[in-house]
């Protein structure tokens, strides 16, 4: 059977989902925010924010046997959760550099505190085009009254479950990769000790994630999907 599987590339153990956007303003959005991906407006940046919540501080029952040759790492299904943390990120589009903040909480009255690092962080003179996921905390009453006297941070809200056009997402799942996914942390100290260094240490030489797909291509690639026939053939 294994023979067969490969040589026709068979893969059944392997499957995909997608999801499409029914966000009416789909395609004003992807044209907006892939526009200020590669032609950034000029004497502005452009930050990609989002809120990773929560982060599990998990601690494993017993400990990992750790990988040697022919032998994969091993490690227990089971773990100890000992609480969680809550990561507000803005990544520059232009240069790489993260803005990061942890909080135990990730209500509007956390992501203010946030909005306010944001802005001392950034030249007075400067505007910052703010690329967000559509999600409730940045349309809360709190969150609207901190934009009123701000008038320089521009928002962008990406269209509904299509949160892979904001760039901050690929910056998560690396830092998840890199950092937390085989990670140890019996508490919340150690779990924060353990995603701080990837806030400070990145940055002395950071590096920027280069969007390279334009918009109409992307919408194409959208168009024919929704034109393939469905397995029924209706």
């Amino acid at each position: 059977m294994h023979r067969i599987w490969r040589a026709f590339g068979l893969q059944p153990h392997r499957s995909e989902t997608v999801k499409l956007s029914a966000d009416p303003l789909f395609v004003e959005k992807v044209r907006d925010i892939v526009g200020r991906y590669l032609h950034p407006p000029d004497k502005a940046l452009v930050l990609c924010v989002d809120e990773k919540a929560p982060i599990q501080a998990l601690d494993r029952t017993r400990p990992l046997l750790h990988m040697r040759p022919g032998q994969v790492e091993r490690r227990t299904q089971d773990d100890r959760r000992h609480g969680t943390t809550s990561l507000f990120a803005a990544l520059a589009v232009k240069t790489g550099r993260v803005i990061g903040q942890l909080h135990q909480r990730h209500r509007a009255v956390e992501f203010r505190q946030f909005l306010d690092t944001s802005d001392a962080s950034v030249p007075s003179h400067v505007d910052v085009h703010m690329i967000l996921d559509n999600y409730g905390t940045p349309k809360t009453a709190r969150i609207r009254r901190w934009l009123l006297p701000h008038p320089r941070f521009p928002l962008h809200v990406t269209p509904t479950s299509a949160s892979w056009i904001n760039l901050v997402e690929r910056w998560f799942a690396r830092r998840t990769e890199r950092q937390l996914r085989r990670g140890v942390h019996a508490s919340v100290r150690a779990l924060k000790a353990a995603i701080q260094p990837y806030l400070t240490v990145p940055n002395r030489h950071p590096k920027p994630f280069l969007w390279t797909k334009p918009a109409d291509a992307i919408l194409a690639s959208v168009a024919r999907f929704c034109q393939r026939p469905s397995e029924t053939g209706h």
